[in-house]
């Protein structure tokens, strides 16, 4: 009986020391105060584990590579002279949108607007009178092309760079409130109207409710408190990639890096995959097959009947052909896709005289910031679509700046200052403040366009039954996919490593 007695204490105090180790709350090593405890003023910690990957994205690993044109400048534009730059890790689709992701945002756009704002549904259609052409019959594609079942699955075309970044601006909040719906915060809402609808930046000010299942637990108080962007659970906003970052998930270098593991960039591609041709060349099922949907010659769009060469006379769904090394598909023709960028000639500042614009370089700026109210210093109401409120920075703001002393930076550095001229749009030239940087090649483009560091330009409020867009997202924090931090760590003899993240 004593044995059992003392067996029973001595299995309580281990319970008792494992619920002690296991309610000890971590401290700051700043200041020793006790985080996520309410007793210590409630001040929280995530335990983050990395961001989320989206729904059909693929993470690219940043890094340097040499941007610009790898083959001949036939064209002779010399508007994309190679120079080496970096760019930070980010995602980017696995495929094209497609047509029938696209007819979900409309259908979404008539659900929620289409009563009161029925204007915002006609201005988000994509235009499919593109496919008509004066000696062509391509007016049954007018008709079937965007709304028939049999291309669900095919690129969207006739969509202009605005409609493409609200497509974006759309996806990022339906995305955001899935999450928050699995993770059992808030409840279905199908029913939203007007402004009423899940914003994540109106949300995340205070300026949505939504039907709310179970919040966050308070710290502070004791109660609960809604999802905050420290809590690292919403994701950072869906956009086109920039030019750089489409060139660069184009080449997709790293599949020859993972060989080699060593910093010597030795290898440049001319399309997204090895060798100087567009045929698969290893000897098996697929040899000679096209690696791409373009045309070969004049009045050749698919090849011959019973030896079809990239079995698509126009563009093929948006998981055929051959995809990268990042997994990536049709980052070589099909359509060509939109990108950020502002188009110029010049691919990007003048570095004899600027050294840092080689990291994540982009033109197109336009500095933004929210209108807040003077008296409590947050953001306005919303406006009646339910989104948050945005004015141009003011020249008096960047003028007591260092980084940047102009809220709109299109014409930045962009060589009007050597050869003394001006864009004039119609006068001097067809490049304006709203020609947009387009990449890929497509299929009715000949070989040569399906090289990463080829570029061409179209009017941000044009379409073409040649374009679609694929929407690219930021990495935060780690860079890599195990999500280590950046830096290099050493496990030092004699030294304990301190672990703040």
């Amino acid at each position: 009986m004593k044995k059992l007695l003392m067996h029973g204490l001595s299995l309580l105090a281990l319970v008792i020391l494992l619920a002690s180790c296991g309610s000890k709350k971590e401290r700051s090593s700043t200041t020793g105060w006790k985080y996520n405890d309410q007793k210590w003023g409630g001040f929280e910690k995530i335990d983050y584990k990395g961001q989320a990957t989206g729904p059909n994205l693929v993470l690219i690993e940043g890094g340097t590579y040499t941007m610009g044109l790898t083959d001949q400048d036939v064209t002779y534009e010399w508007n994309n002279v190679p120079r080496r730059v970096t760019v930070s890790s980010f995602y980017m689709d696995e495929t094209e949108v497609s047509n029938i992701d696209y007819r979900e945002y409309l259908y979404w756009v008539d659900r929620v607007f289409g009563a009161t704002y029925p204007e915002v549904w006609r201005r988000a259609l994509p235009d499919t009178l593109v496919w008509r052409e004066e000696l062509a019959f391509n007016e049954p594609l007018v008709e079937t092309y965007f709304r028939h079942p049999a291309y669900d699955f095919y690129p969207v075309v006739g969509v202009n760079w605005h409609q493409a970044n609200e497509y974006a601006q759309w996806r990022t909040d339906r995305v955001n409130e899935m999450i928050l719906i699995e993770k059992g915060i808030m409840n279905l809402a199908p029913d939203q109207k007007d402004a009423n609808n899940f914003n994540t930046e109106a949300y995340l000010v205070g300026q949505y409710e939504g039907n709310v299942r179970k919040n966050m637990p308070d710290r502070r108080t004791g109660g609960e408190r809604r999802v905050r962007l420290e809590d690292g659970i919403v994701l950072p906003a869906y956009r086109l990639p920039t030019e750089a970052e489409w060139e660069y998930a184009a080449l997709s270098l790293v599949g020859n890096q993972a060989t080699s593991k060593d910093e010597l960039v030795t290898d440049r591609r001319i399309y997204p995959w090895d060798g100087n041709t567009v045929r698969y060349q290893k000897r098996n099922k697929y040899q000679g097959k096209m690696l791409a949907n373009f045309k070969r010659s004049g009045g050749d769009y698919g090849g011959m009947a019973g030896a079809l060469n990239d079995k698509a006379f126009t563009p093929s769904p948006v998981t055929t052909n051959w995809p990268n090394d990042y997994g990536l598909y049709n980052m070589a023709g099909n359509v060509n896709e939109w990108t950020a960028d502002l188009y110029r000639p010049m691919t990007s500042a003048d570095l004899r005289d600027v050294d840092n614009q080689d990291l994540n370089a982009f033109r197109g700026n336009l500095f933004m910031k929210k209108i807040l109210d003077p008296e409590t210093g947050a953001p306005i109401e919303k406006d009646s679509l339910g989104r948050l409120q945005y004015e141009q920075v003011d020249t008096t703001t960047t003028a007591l700046r260092d980084n940047y002393k102009r809220p709109d930076a299109y014409n930045y550095l962009d060589g009007d200052r050597e050869s003394e001229v001006e864009y004039l749009y119609g006068k001097s030239t067809l490049i304006s403040d709203k020609a947009r940087v387009i990449k890929g090649g497509s299929w009715a483009d000949r070989a040569y366009w399906l090289s990463p560091g080829a570029r061409r330009y179209l009017e941000e409020d044009k379409s073409s039954k040649t374009i679609g867009f694929r929407c690219a997202m930021t990495r935060t924090g780690s860079p890599v996919a195990n999500n280590e931090p950046e830096g290099n760590n050493f496990k030092v003899k004699g030294k304990k490593k301190k672990r703040r993240y």
